[in-house]
């Protein structure tokens, strides 16, 4: 039995990530999705602080070839302790 998704993988899907501005937040959430996807190219990342500094988000769009590749993904983003919030 699959589990039914509105996705038609292969796909690109970006994951944008939550969390606390630190030198090595963005690096670490590199790292993190390679492991998932590795053909990731750490280049086209996106970064923005927010208004006061405190946090910073990071946009990695990944070619993202299953449910269960995504599923997992999130799980490891999301258990980070760093990571606040990952849409």
């Amino acid at each position: 039995m699959s589990e039914e998704t509105l996705l038609d993988f292969p796909t690109d899907f970006p994951i944008k990530i939550m969390g606390e501005r630190r030198d090595d937040f963005a690096q670490a959430m590199v790292e993190l999705v390679l492991r998932h996807a590795p053909d990731f190219r750490p280049e086209t990342v996106e970064m923005r602080a927010s208004s006061k500094g405190n946090f910073l988000s990071v946009t990695c769009t990944v070619r993202a070839t299953s449910k269960a590749q995504l599923d997992a993904l999130y799980r490891e983003i999301t258990a980070h302790p760093w990571v606040k919030m990952a849409l």
